[in-house]
């Protein structure tokens, strides 16, 4: 007899108003606002089924989408005690549905005390996925480095967001790794305690700055972690030959940059390939069969049966880390190649984006290349 599936759900909501349009095309009609001010007070519900995940042992799983009708503009702006109630709200849709255990994704996770009141009200266990997202970050910035021959060893490595769940942990994987460690986020005390941690675990030199513009000019390889609502990051920002891994969802990387700079590249982090004939239900935004590593994290607990707490509140337990990227292994999931704005980079694309690179890096010593705009700080 073959064995019930593992079960769970994950919370999702739009990352902009033109996400809304995927469930509810009548929508594309309305001004963003309009549809912005509706959807607040749009309970959760119950947004697709997702079947046809089976690991490589054999395990099974199934689950839902509990959709969130929240962008993150109105999940920043809504009192805490608000976005928590909702939050409760769509994860016991998905414990009624059957989830043993509940993924908090994108601003889902960010909000709040990032899972823990929501934990405490539910019986199934919750999780913010951010343990295999930091993994995988780390994991696809050193390998779009090696694509692009850069030696991370040598290399001055920016981590914009680094005092959040995902950057701290991103940040305590490099230490050994990288040539140079740059810590970047808005509040400059938070920053000095991380580095101040960071300096007494390792020999890698740490810095850290609050200006992104500066930190991304100087970096050969940049991981993006934050949670801001807007762009960080420009075409005149990025060096000759920049590595950039995009964690963050909204992006942090303006889509301009792919257009003008052929000479960086830039990877979308944490796209994970899904073993199994995948049907998600629904279009969030990936490609066919891929998700978004928070959501690879919840369904690996699952196919696992640890219907227990996993990654919940501000710091992430590095153990977590190893112990979930083995699982990720033992099922048969894997990094979805190197991928931008949902569409594969092909060896070809590969090669053209290496070769301007080196005709263009800056000799040894010598300044890097930037834009003719002055600088200024953006906050991450």
């Amino acid at each position: 007899m073959t064995p019930a599936p593992g079960r769970f759900g994950l919370v999702i909501h739009p990352q902009n108003v033109a996400d809304f349009a995927k469930k509810f095309r009548f929508t594309r009609l309305l001004p963003g606002a309009w549809v912005e001010r509706m959807f607040r007070a749009v309970p959760p519900f119950k947004a697709s089924h997702i079947t046809g995940i089976v690991s490589a042992t054999g395990a099974r799983a199934e689950g839902w989408f509990v959709g969130l009708p929240w962008t993150p503009r109105v999940l920043l702006a809504a009192p805490p005690e608000a976005t928590h109630r909702r939050l409760i709200e769509a994860g016991r849709i998905a414990e009624r549905l059957g989830a043993g255990i509940v993924g908090l994704t994108a601003f889902t996770k960010v909000v709040g005390d990032r899972g823990v009141s929501v934990a405490r009200a539910l019986d199934a266990g919750v999780t913010t996925g951010n343990s295999l997202t930091a993994a995988t970050a780390v994991e696809g910035a050193l390998l779009a480095a090696a694509r692009m021959d850069l030696d991370p060893r040598a290399a001055r490595v920016a981590v914009i967001g680094a005092t959040g769940s995902i950057g701290g942990a991103c940040s305590q994987m490099l230490l050994g790794q990288v040539g140079e460690l740059v810590l970047v986020a808005r509040t400059r005390e938070r920053l000095d305690r991380l580095a101040e941690r960071l300096r007494a675990a390792g020999t890698t030199p740490v810095t850290v700055t609050s200006d992104v513009r500066s930190a991304v000019g100087r970096a050969e390889i940049v991981i993006t972690v934050s949670s801001a609502i807007d762009v960080l990051i420009e075409p005149e920002d990025l060096r000759p030959g920049a590595v950039v891994c995009d964690v963050a969802r909204p992006r942090n990387v303006s889509r301009i940059v792919y257009e003008r700079r052929r000479d960086v590249l830039v990877i979308d982090g944490g796209v994970i390939d899904v073993p199994g004939p995948v049907g998600f239900g629904l279009d969030f935004g990936f490609p066919p069969g891929t998700c978004e590593a928070c959501m690879a994290e919840t369904i690996l607990l699952a196919l696992e049966r640890r219907y227990d707490d996993y990654t919940l509140g501000p710091e992430i337990e590095l153990p977590k880390v190893e112990e979930i990227r083995a699982l990720m292994r033992k099922h048969g999931f894997r990094l979805s190649g190197l991928r931008r704005f949902e569409r594969k980079i092909s060896d070809q694309e590969l090669d053209e984006i290496r070769a301007a690179a080196r005709a263009l890096r800056p000799r040894a010593g010598a300044a890097p290349s930037r834009g003719a705009m002055a600088p200024n700080a953006r906050n991450p």
